[in-house]
C-alpha cells in the first residue's frame, strides 16, 4: 500500500474510533450530572450546557496554536498526546463526584485534545493533488459516521453497565484509536526539512492567503446553519402537528439523515471539483441547501420534510468538503497545521455559536430559525459569487521550495 494511502486509512479510522469514543457519553451528561447530585432542572441544563461548551470552545481557540507546533514538530506526536489525555480525562469523569469537577475535565480535553485539524493536515500530506478533495471528505466522513452511532451505542452500553463504566469504555476506546494511529502512521519526512520556513510563518502570513479569510467565513456559516436543527427541531416537529412519541421518532430519523446525506456530500465533492471550480461548487451546493432548507421550514409531511433533509445534507456536505480543499489549495505546506487550524476553528466557533442562535431565533418562532438558515446561506452565495477569486482544476497546492 502506498504510504499516503496507509497514512490517510490510519488518520481516518483513529478519526472514527476517537469521535466514536466521545459521542458515547456527552449526549447523556445532564443524567451524569443528576446521578452527581443535581436535583434543580434549571442547575443540571447550566452545568450541562457550558460542559458539554467548554471543548468546542477552547478548542477553536487554540487549534490554530497546536497547528503551528504540528507544522514545526510533526503532528503524530500531537494527535498521540490528545488521543492518551482524552482517554485520562475518560477515566476521570468516570470518577468524578462533582459538576465542576466534570467542567474542569472537559476544559482541559479542549485545551489539550483538538486533534481534528491535525489530522486533517495529516491525512492530506503526502496525498496527491487531485486526491485532496477525496482524502479531506474521508477524514470529514469519519468524523461524521463517529458522532452518529456513538449516542445509540452509549444508550444501550449505559443501560447495560451503567454510565461511569460507559465513561470508562470510551477511554478504552480512545486507547485504541491511539494504537492505531502509532502502528499505522509514518510521519512524512519533509516536516523535518520544513521546521525552520514553518517557523517564518505568521498567523498574519495564513490569513493573508488567497481567498483564505472568506473561506473561514464559508466554513463557519456552513457549520452555523448545519448545526442548528438541534435545539428545535423536536418542538418543531410538534408545533406543525406531530404527537411527542412522533415527534421523537422523526427527529431521530431526520437526525441521521442529516448525517448520512452529508456523509454522501462529502465523497460527492471529489467528483464535482473534477469538473468545475471550487467557487461554482460552493455556490451551486449553497444555493441547493438553501433551497432545500426553504422547503424543509415550510413542509408539514414527511415525504416532503425527509427528501428535503437529505437533499440540504448532501448540498452542506459538498460545500463543507469544497471549502476545506479550496483552502488547501493555498497554503503552504510548511503552514498546513496552522492553516487547518483556523478553519477548523471556524467550524468549531460555528457549531458553538449555532445552538445559542438557533434557541434565541426559536423562543420566538421555530420555522424562522430554518428560514433565517436559508437567508444565511443565500447571503453566503452572493458574497462568495462577488469575492471568492476563480480558480481552474484540478486544484493544486502551491509549489513550495525545497531548497
Amino acid at each position: 500500500m502506498e504510504l499516503w494511502r496507509r497514512n490517510q486509512f490510519a488518520v481516518t479510522a483513529a478519526s472514527f474510533v476517537g469521535f466514536t469514543g466521545f459521542t458515547l457519553v456527552m449526549p447523556f451528561l445532564a443524567r451524569y450530572m443528576q446521578e452527581l447530585g443535581l436535583t434543580d432542572t434549571g442547575e443540571v441544563a447550566l452545568w450541562t450546557g457550558v460542559t458539554l461548551g467548554v471543548t468546542p470552545a477552547l478548542s477553536a481557540l487554540v487549534s490554530p496554536l497546536w497547528g503551528r507546533v504540528g507544522d514545526r514538530f510533526g503532528n503524530k506526536i500531537l494527535v498521540q498526546r490528545a488521543l492518551f489525555s482524552s482517554a485520562i480525562a475518560m477515566v476521570l469523569m468516570a470518577r468524578a463526584s462533582h459538576p465542576w469537577q466534570l467542567f474542569a475535565l472537559r476544559a482541559l480535553q479542549g485545551f489539550v485534545a483538538g486533534y481534528g485539524p491535525l489530522t486533517m493536515t495529516m491525512a492530506t500530506q503526502l496525498a496527491p493533488r487531485d486526491q485532496v478533495a477525496r482524502v479531506i471528505g474521508a477524514v470529514q466522513t469519519a468524523q461524521r459516521i463517529g458522532p452518529a452511532i456513538g449516542p445509540a451505542i452509549g444508550g444501550v452500553l449505559a443501560a447495560a453497565v451503567g454510565l461511569r463504566n460507559t465513561f470508562l469504555i470510551s477511554a478504552v476506546i480512545y486507547a485504541v484509536a491511539f494504537v492505531l494511529l502509532t502502528a499505522m502512521y509514518s510521519e512524512p519526512a519533509k516536516v523535518a526539512r520544513h521546521r525552520e520556513s514553518a517557523e517564518r510563518v505568521t498567523f498574519g502570513t495564513v490569513l493573508a492567503f488567497e481567498n483564505f479569510l472568506l473561506l473561514m467565513l464559508v466554513i463557519f456559516l456552513l457549520q452555523l446553519v448545519d448545526r442548528s436543527f438541534g435545539p428545535v427541531l423536536l418542538l418543531h416537529l410538534t408545533q406543525i402537528g406531530y404527537s411527542a412519541e412522533a415527534a421523537a421518532l422523526l427527529a431521530g430519523v431526520l437526525f441521521s439523515t442529516l448525517a448520512l446525506s452529508a456523509v454522501v456530500g462529502h465523497q460527492l465533492a471529489s467528483a464535482l471539483l473534477a469538473r468545475a471550480s471550487a467557487r461554482a461548487v460552493i455556490v451551486s451546493a449553497v444555493l441547493v441547501a438553501a433551497a432545500a432548507l426553504s422547503v424543509f421550514a415550510l413542509g408539514r409531511s414527511v415525504w416532503v420534510l425527509l427528501p428535503a433533509m437529505a437533499v440540504f445534507g448532501v448540498a452542506i456536505g459538498s460545500a463543507m468538503t469544497t471549502s476545506f480543499t479550496a483552502a488547501h489549495s493555498v497554503i503552504p505546506s510548511h503552514a498546513h497545521g496552522v492553516g487547518f487550524g483556523f478553519l477548523t476553528g471556524s467550524a468549531l466557533f460555528g457549531s458553538a455559536v449555532s445552538p445559542m442562535l438557533s434557541g434565541l431565533i426559536g423562543s420566538q418562532s421555530f420555522r424562522v430559525v430554518f428560514l433565517s438558515g436559508a437567508a444565511v446561506l443565500m447571503f453566503l452565495v452572493l458574497l462568495v459569487r462577488r469575492v471568492m477569486v476563480e480558480r481552474d482544476l484540478p486544484i493544486e497546492a502551491p509549489a513550495v521550495d525545497e531548497a
